[in-house]
């Protein structure tokens, strides 16, 4: 068979998936007239969610043949990367497969969905922080965890109580201590699943907080600081990871794509790829009133600009469907403040509606500065049509899990990350660090190591940006 050309492959109709292209002999390098046929023919099919405890795979895609390709170049290349700057240790990576491309289109340092990881998988995480707390501080005993404040919501609670499991059970004493000012004494919360926790007031002793019985050696935040940094955690002594500079009060979207372009460029080179097949064009725009509708003719044409470099990078691999860009936030999280746009007039358009939701982020922060991401459809779907995207987690540099978000009330061009949607975590057989390249193409460790490789690039932007604002 030519390189280049694509068979045709229909599932058996039991495995519940549409026709499909079988990319499995396709070499990394590409005639213009293959890139058009790929193009052309591989975006359109529906990619099944690989459940590994389940017949849901579908063939591997020219990304994800390229990264299996070069497994031991770039785990060496990461180790490289690991040992000049420090992985983040907690992150999250949100990600989109389009079929012809793999990207992440947002990484959270706070993540608070610990509790839909799959739980066989607990063994890895356990491992994965004690290898991580060697070396950010070896004689670590003491571990005080500091969550969101909002503890109604019970789904948290048990993300939180995941998290303060994976740390005990490296072999450290972790006690929670609250921001919340209601949390005047001793209180204990109850999760989703009946779990207790118990919540304590924070204290303060000159450059050290603590608890009243309770001395930690170091701070877990896992409170993204969307109204700031409270003065109680301000010029501490403790070492605090993450820092609370990258909360979404100071961190910037725009500034962690920034990194991430270097690497994936970098990586992209490593690799022989064209970065964009891993990497989101975007762009960011100031002085965005939505209310007021000031800015927004110049953020109409910023979006167009936008969507022509896409509608060029479409026309040189021949893909046919309709560009979009993503307007959100720089600095913000739970997916408030983004809005879908296949044109800078819809912009203008905006009822009233549609501008008070763009207008505020977390905790009623105004928006003043917006993201313009590239667009990225998903092609992944469940057994029920249901569109997904894969969230990658990450202790330090290892990547523990994920699952899918789900959302069957939205398409493959629109934001997953709003009410409707559910989770499902990914039924690892396998973990993403384990691809083996005696198994055929529709083997699904092989996409679970894929997804590793672009969460970690991600990770690796997030450790830039620590860097640059001096580490932790």
């Amino acid at each position: 068979m030519h390189a280049g050309k694509l068979s045709k492959k229909t599932i058996h109709p039991n495995s519940e998936f549409t026709t499909s292209f079988n990319l499995f002999n396709l070499e990394p390098e590409l005639t213009s007239f293959d890139m058009l046929f790929w193009g052309e023919n591989m975006h359109h099919e529906n990619i099944p969610v690989p459940h590994l405890t389940t017949a849901h795979c579908g063939p591997l895609h020219h990304v994800e043949k390229i990264l299996l390709n070069q497994v031991v170049t770039i785990e060496s290349w990461f180790r490289q990367k690991w040992q000049e700057t420090p992985p983040p240790i907690t992150s999250s990576v949100d990600l989109r497969h389009a079929g012809f491309k793999l990207a992440p289109v947002d990484t959270n340092l706070f993540p608070a969905g610990f509790n839909n990881l799959n739980h066989d998988f607990l063994p890895l995480c356990i491992q994965a922080a004690q290898s991580v707390m060697v070396d950010y501080l070896p004689k670590c005993k003491n571990i005080l965890l500091i969550p969101e404040s909002h503890t109604r919501n019970k789904y948290y609670l048990r993300s939180l109580a995941v998290l303060r499991d994976i740390f005990m059970k490296a072999g450290f004493v972790v006690r929670i201590g609250s921001l919340n000012p209601e949390v005047q004494t001793a209180t204990e919360v109850i999760t989703d699943e009946g779990q207790t926790l118990l919540m304590e007031p924070l204290q303060r002793n000159n450059d050290k907080v603590g608890l009243h019985d309770f001395e930690p050696c170091m701070i877990l935040l896992n409170n993204d600081l969307s109204s700031g940094i409270p003065a109680i955690l301000q010029n501490l002594q403790q070492p605090i990871r993450p820092a609370p500079n990258l909360g979404w009060a100071l961190r910037l979207k725009s500034s962690h794509f920034q990194f991430f372009d270097e690497v994936a460029c970098e990586f992209a080179k490593l690799v022989d790829m064209d970065s964009w097949l891993i990497n989101p064009h975007f762009n960011a725009v100031d002085g965005v009133d939505f209310m007021a509708q000031e800015g927004v003719d110049y953020l109409a044409f910023q979006v167009d600009q936008l969507l022509e470099r896409i509608r060029d990078k479409y026309a040189t691999y021949g893909i046919s469907d309709k560009p979009f860009v993503v307007v959100k936030a720089d600095n913000g999280t739970y997916g408030m403040s983004v809005m879908m746009v296949h044109e800078g007039e819809e912009l203008r358009q905006l009822n009233r509606k549609q501008r008070t939701r763009m207008a505020a982020s977390k905790g009623g922060r105004k928006v003043e500065r917006v993201m313009i991401q590239e667009g990225v459809y998903t092609y992944e779907t469940m057994p029920d049509g249901a569109v997904a995207e894969p969230v990658v987690y990450m202790i330090g540099q290892f990547v523990v899990g994920g699952f899918y978000r789900v959302h069957q009330g939205r398409g493959a061009d629109e934001n997953l990350n709003a009410p409707g949607m559910h989770f499902e975590p990914l039924a690892f057989a396998q973990a993403c660090n384990m691809p083996r390249n005696d198994l055929a193409a529709i083997e699904c460790p092989n996409r679970f190591y894929a997804y590793g490789v672009i969460a970690r690039l991600a990770a690796l932007a997030a450790a830039k940006e620590i860097a640059a604002i001096g580490g932790e």
